[in-house]
């Protein structure tokens, strides 16, 4: 029996109330009587849809923020077009809606689908913009924001089994949140970051206005290539350069215990990992008292095997330990572990609810000592205990001026820390317990003035925004931002954001603040980018 249509739309407004209390029964009607009048109504979904619930959890990847207590939006748009990003835009700003914007859900705070402070805001989803044109002779494809890595590296390889792209280990990543802040991976030592390889934009900014990177100008260009996203605008497509990779490469895994020598292991490491030649990346996973080192090497394991004997005897390579396959492989098998599953497998952006995680970053400048890592070790034992996975720096990554992008984390960088802690059921208060000790305990180790972190191992413990006159206070994001972007990079994005966002409508409680210069200040500002480029 079909429900009247103001019967529906009191039902309706009474689901809104109970996820928006702040917002306003009129004001929620308005901005979903908007929102109707550009986005069909399969692809707008409101609490009172069959498949909302669904939609919600398609791309929610830790099941930390898919709680009863969770803020949920007013509802979902499910984009198919840049018209129904842009009806969202408008309506939200008409009618005070904010957005919250997910292309893969890997947001480790979930700041794409959720807020953590009581307010009225929508998602929207763009997994539904995922098409990915590779231009073979020109080495070059443009890639929508919803697609994942996985689809962005089938799509490169199918055109070209020599064609690749510089980008995440884990294949069902979001290419907008991924390239928006940075883009660590297997190949960056060889062909930098992501963003390093981003020719080309496509953006609806703040007036719903979309905008190429001619139209967009290049310090907004600059600040969207690793300046975190939710900041300024929303990326509707990337242009990016592919790169070239040989026919067979080579992988290999080996682990090593306390026993084994993987103190010695990991200590020589350091200092080795970020001058090996570019072509060749290991990066350590350290677990349960062991020493997991992951390698990619571009090339064959002749080429190898007596790099690794020369440079790395401690590990014990042998000609057994390598794996020679495809580029596309070797992600599934960095990945996995798996050489067994065939390249289709990277278009799967299934996800699981069954795991909680908290993650946390650092970066090491200074080699840590062996009679530390001797001391950090025991960390790693009993049911608590999470992992660490360090990713070597150097080669072309290092070589890219800390501010030619956002992303600052360059020159005399050894490597990243990612820290982990995981649980399932309700082993929450022990896991965290140890992720916050643990990084605690490596203060000591670790950058310092500021401590330094990665926007994409997004961590709300480092800072929030406070929101003083209607806008995110600048000195509130200093606290966090300088740690993920240094000072001069920050400045550079709040000033950047100043000019194409002044009113803060694309906010978070990690977003770039807005920071408006006065005349005086943007001609001392310009006199100086002058004077620094003679």
């Amino acid at each position: 029996m079909a429900v009247p249509a103001g019967a529906a739309l009191a039902l309706l407004l009474c689901v809104l109330s109970c996820y928006a209390p702040a917002l306003s029964s009129a004001a929620a009607g308005d901005f979903l009587r908007c929102l109707s009048a550009s986005v069909p109504s399969q692809l707008l979904l409101t609490p009172a849809s069959p498949s909302f619930t669904s939609v919600l959890a398609s791309s929610i990847r830790n099941p930390r923020f898919f709680t009863p207590g969770t803020m949920r939006p007013l509802c979902i748009v499910a984009a198919a077009n840049a018209s129904h990003v842009q009806a969202a835009v408008l309506c939200g700003r008409r009618h005070g809606v904010r957005l919250r914007v997910r292309s893969g859900g890997h947001d480790y705070e979930g700041l794409s689908y959720r807020s953590v402070r009581p307010e009225e805001f929508a998602v929207v989803d763009l997994a539904g913009l995922r098409f990915v044109r590779v231009d073979r002779a020109a080495a070059t494809a443009w890639v929508d924001s919803g697609a994942t890595v996985g689809e962005l590296y089938y799509a490169a390889a199918r055109a070209d089994p020599q064609l690749a792209f510089p980008a995440g280990v884990c294949p069902t990543i979001g290419v907008g949140g991924h390239f928006s802040g940075g883009g660590i991976g297997m190949m960056m030592r060889k062909h930098g970051l992501s963003v390093d390889n981003v020719l080309d934009a496509t953006l609806v900014d703040a007036s719903g206005r979309i905008l190429d990177r001619k139209a967009m100008g290049e310090d907004l260009f600059w600040a969207i290539r690793g300046g975190g996203g939710g900041s300024f605008g929303i990326v509707l497509s990337w242009k990016v350069r592919l790169v070239r990779v040989p026919l067979r490469v080579t992988a290999f895994t080996i682990q090593k215990t306390v026993a084994q020598g993987a103190i010695d292991a990991v200590t020589k490491w350091q200092t080795l990992a970020p001058a090996l030649p570019d072509e060749l990346t290991i990066r350590v996973v350290i677990q349960n008292q062991q020493a997991r080192f992951q390698s990619l090497y571009l090339g064959t394991c002749d080429q190898l095997l007596p790099v690794m004997s020369s440079r790395f005897p401690e590990l014990g390579m042998t000609r057994a330990d390598c794996r020679e396959m495809t580029w596309l492989q070797s992600v599934l098998y960095i990945n996995s572990g798996s050489t067994g599953q065939p390249g289709e497998a990277l278009l799967n952006r299934t996800t699981s609810l069954s795991t909680f995680t908290k993650n946390k970053s650092d970066y090491v400048k200074q080699a840590i000592t062996r009679e530390s890592w001797q001391k950090i070790f025991p960390w790693f034992n009993g049911p608590s205990a999470g992992l660490i996975i360090l990713e070597p720096h150097g080669g072309q990554v290092s070589r890219i001026a800390d501010g030619d992008t956002p992303y600052p984390h360059r020159s005399g960088v050894l490597y990243n820390i990612q820290h982990i802690a995981f649980w399932s059921g309700d082993g929450g208060t022990a896991a965290t317990t140890w992720i916050n000790g643990f990084y605690s305990f490596m203060g000591q180790f670790v950058t310092k003035n500021p401590r330094a972190a990665y926007v994409n191992y997004r961590d709300l413990d480092i800072g929030q925004n406070a929101v003083v006159g209607g806008v995110t206070s600048y000195d509130s994001g200093r606290v966090w931002g300088e740690r993920y972007f240094g000072a001069a990079n920050f400045k550079r994005l709040a000033i950047t954001k100043g000019k194409m966002d002044p009113g803060d409508y694309f906010r978070n409680e990690q977003s770039v603040p807005p920071l408006v210069q006065t005349p005086k200040q943007v001609s001392h500002t310009s006199s100086r980018h002058e004077n620094c480029c003679l």
